[in-house]
């Protein structure tokens, strides 16, 4: 942790860049949102440019605090228009890359990593914008109660509390069995395989009974405006965009790729990315699917920049 000593010049933007990929790393899971995100790493450093050296004890607690507070009134105000979106929200999703070169402790990056699939930022929406922040910093950062609660200014008793309210809401949703990274991969291919080739009983062999469907186009392009729940609804689903693109002539280029911390899909056309599929995958069967296919989110998701920003935390 850097401190800065009262009477001690800085440079605010060598300083700032050394938490950059930490204050990125928090905007996006609280709001789900590369754009918002970015937005409100460079409100924070507009602020921090403007603050008195005397006013501050510990650049990263000072950071912190400011993005944390920015991004709950963002947060406020982004469900209100989520309301009014047209069909399934999800949050936008960014292509990661592999931690395992990483200098952080592989246990820390396992949480962190996990803290960044989509299936968990889905759940993540079911909390208040107050009880996301003290989640996130306690689960995926690990701030003690004392700094959490200097930073949404609660006190720390009522800090735990609240983290504890939160992780009883979502504990009986998340996962309780773990799939090798391994398996995942292996799974993955064979999904794309059995799409591709409009396999219903191949597609029906991989995923769960009571597999969910999600697709976000933002009312922009085609997209389920409700999730599809079911073994047979999802494989005949896949089965009629298949049998689509092959009526149409559509020839796509699919890619595997590591889409929020898990393997997943990129689909191609034209040189143009038209969907990403986060896939969520529990106990060797597939649980879930995240279509991605708002146009508007597709354009922040494979920035090289944003990629190295989120895995680096």
């Amino acid at each position: 942790m850097i401190t800065v000593a009262k009477n001690d010049p800085i440079d605010r933007l060598d300083v700032f860049n050394q938490y950059r990929s930490l204050l990125f790393a928090i905007a996006y899971r609280m709001l789900g949102s590369v754009t918002d995100a970015e937005d409100m790493v460079q409100d924070t450093f507009l602020r921090w440019q403007q603050a008195s050296e005397k006013s501050i004890k510990s650049t990263q607690a000072y950071l912190t605090t400011i993005i944390t507070r920015l991004c709950i009134d963002r947060l406020r105000s982004a469900r209100v228009q989520r309301e009014h979106y047209i069909g399934s929200w999800l949050p936008e999703p960014i292509v990661t890359e592999s931690t395992t070169n990483s200098a952080t402790d592989p246990m820390t990056v396992a949480e962190l990593a996990d803290s960044l699939t989509m299936a968990f930022l889905v759940l993540l929406e079911r909390l208040s914008p107050l009880e996301r922040a003290v989640f996130l910093l306690r689960e995926a950062f690990g701030y003690d109660y004392n700094e959490i609660g200097q930073i949404v200014e609660k006190k720390a008793a009522t800090c735990r509390q609240i983290f504890r309210r939160a992780r009883q809401h979502l504990a009986d949703q998340r996962p309780r069995f773990q799939t090798s990274l391994q398996q995942q991969e292996q799974l993955t291919y064979k999904f794309m395989q059995a799409s591709q080739q409009g396999d219903v009983q191949g597609l029906l062999d991989l995923l769960a009974k009571d597999i969910t469907l999600w697709s976000d186009g933002g009312g922009q392009v085609v997209a389920c405006l409700k999730p599809l729940h079911g073994a047979a609804k999802v494989a005949g689903f896949l089965r009629a965009i298949y049998r689509r693109a092959q009526k149409l002539g559509w020839e796509y280029e699919v890619e595997l790729a590591q889409i929020n911390g898990q393997p997943g899909l990129v689909y191609t056309r034209d040189n143009t990315i038209e969907t990403v599929v986060a896939i969520e995958i529990v106990d060797n069967r597939i649980q879930s699917l995240y279509f991605m296919r708002n146009p508007d989110k597709l354009k922040q998701s494979f920035s090289k920049a944003i990629a190295e920003m989120v895995s680096l935390r």
